[in-house]
Order: C-alpha cells, then sequence, then structure tokens
C-alpha cells in the first residue's frame, strides 16, 4: 500500500529532494528511494520534476531577490580583475569587460572553427535536436576543461557567475554568418514542455546565462531584450551576464531576447548555461 502526499508531507519531502539534488543524487535514485518508502511514484516523480523544471512563468509575478553575481564594481578571479560595465535590475543583467583577452577569444575560434555543426534547438514534445529556421548558426560545445585555456575560462567564468564549475555546461561556441539570427527565445527549458524533462534531469533548470564575445562584429547582430527595450553591440571580449531562476523556482519570462541578424562579416560567442544543481559528467 502506497501512502499520498499531503500538502504537509510534500513541503518536508520537496526540502528533503532539494538537499539531495544538491548532493549530486540522480532523480531516478531519489524517486526509487521515496517510492521504496511507501509513497506513490507517480506522486514522486511529480514532486521531483517539479522542482527540476521551476515554476511556470507568468502564474504570478515574477520575484526579484538579490542576484547571484557580485555587486561591486570588479570581480576577481584567479587570474584577471574584471569590471562591471553595466547593471540593469529587471531583468538581472550584467556587461562585464575584458572577461576574455583577445588572445583568448581567437584561440577559441581557432579550437572550434573547424569542429562546427550546424546549430539546433529541442523539439518541445520529444526533446530531440533539431535543426530549426529560428536559429541559423553553426555551433560546438566544447569539453569542460578540455585543454588548459578552456580550463582557465572556465574558472574565471564561475567566479563571473559565482557559480561552481560543476553546475555549469560545456561551453557552447556559436558562429552566425551574415544574415545568421536566433529569433526570440529562452534560454530556460521551457516547464511545459514534455521534452524538456530529458535535459533537466542532468542538473535541474538553467538559472542563468553567460554569452562571452568572441569578435567584433562589423555590423548587426546585437543580443536584444524586447521586455526592457535593451540591445548589447558585440564587443570582442565583453560577456552578458543575465539571471532568469530566483530562489523561489520561478522563471523570468522578460528575459526573452534574441540574436538580432548580422548585416555584415561574421558574429562569433560563447555560451555559457548554469544549472541549479551538480550536472553529471
Amino acid at each position: 500500500m502506497t501512502a499520498a502526499l499531503d500538502d504537509s508531507t510534500r513541503s518536508r519531502i520537496n526540502a528533503w529532494i532539494n538537499g539531495n539534488l544538491e548532493q549530486g543524487h540522480s532523480p531516478e535514485s531519489i524517486i526509487e528511494y521515496i517510492t521504496d518508502n511507501g509513497f506513490d511514484k507517480n506522486a514522486a516523480m511529480a514532486a521531483v520534476y517539479a522542482l527540476l523544471r521551476g515554476e511556470i512563468p507568468g502564474a504570478v509575478p515574477y520575484e526579484y531577490d538579490p542576484g547571484a553575481i557580485s555587486r561591486d564594481r570588479v570581480v576577481h578571479t584567479h587570474d584577471r580583475t574584471v569590471r562591471v560595465l553595466m547593471r540593469v535590475e529587471r531583468p538581472q543583467i550584467a556587461l562585464f569587460d575584458n572577461a576574455l583577452s583577445a588572445d583568448e577569444c581567437d584561440r577559441i575560434i581557432e579550437m572550434a572553427e573547424n569542429r562546427l555543426k550546424p546549430s539546433a534547438t529541442i523539439d518541445p514534445a520529444t526533446g530531440l535536436f533539431e535543426e530549426a529556421e529560428t536559429r541559423t548558426s553553426e555551433s560546438i560545445t566544447l569539453g569542460i576543461s578540455e585543454n588548459p585555456v578552456i580550463d582557465s575560462v572556465e574558472r574565471r567564468i564561475s567566479a563571473l557567475m559565482n557559480s561552481p564549475m560543476d553546475y555549469g555546461e560545456g561551453l557552447q561556441v556559436v558562429r552566425y554568418r551574415t544574415g545568421g539570427q536566433y529569433m526570440r527565445h529562452f534560454d530556460f527549458y521551457s516547464p511545459n514542455d514534455p521534452g524538456s524533462i530529458a535535459h533537466l534531469s542532468g542538473g535541474g533548470q538553467r538559472v542563468a546565462t553567460l554569452i562571452i564575445y568572441l569578435n567584433d562584429v562589423e555590423a548587426g547582430g546585437e543580443t536584444f531584450f524586447p521586455d526592457p527595450g535593451i540591445s548589447f553591440s558585440p564587443r570582442k571580449g565583453q560577456a552578458l551576464y543575465f539571471r532568469y531562476f530566483n530562489k523561489r523556482g520561478q522563471l523570468d519570462p522578460a528575459t526573452i531576447h534574441a540574436g538580432l541578424p548580422v548585416l555584415a562579416g561574421e558574429k562569433w560567442i560563447m555560451n555559457k548555461w548554469m544549472r541549479r544543481y551538480p550536472v553529471p559528467r
């Protein structure tokens, strides 16, 4: 016989689930443990995946709590001091200057250029990657700390985002040729989409993004946030941070954004996504 999860029990179990996810235990092992202790499996699955997904945007107004990154004008990393050029409070955005050196940018482009493949998006129903008209670019995901240059950059990014390296996905390098763009989208996984579950199982929901600009774009290619009406023109070595997951588990709908069409030349960027929980390696 199994027991249903009433509200008071659910609250205690949610705290226990969250603690185990933070320790790196897999969702499957947590569900199995709860079920073995007499609770309904479907209720256990619902409780675990609700924490992994986060709350549906728009259900209640998003609550802006204190962000994760430093409020200082500079951030001290293991090998350099990075200046904060600008902040936006709603949504939570920050622009870092000289996050990467010109040489690091050039070397990352060089190591990625011959490994690029057409960029894909996730099918909301199946969770499978597929090419889409909304995103016209080429990309490659680098291995975590796959060489000394990437390891140093990963450590610096961890400091800038104030999030452990273990919580980060691999760095994604992207090239947009002339005309390339990425239409309006969220970086978090949609809580409504069945296809999100497979991606949420390894680290939970995405909580923040860092876009690093690897070259100066001749024309176009701005990163545009329509809700606050702000756009950022790519500058080599700068990095744009934005956060969309608060401590309540809400997802910020104001972080919808777009990579506007490149009007001349090419645009190279590198994306770093941080998760709520450690990412299995």
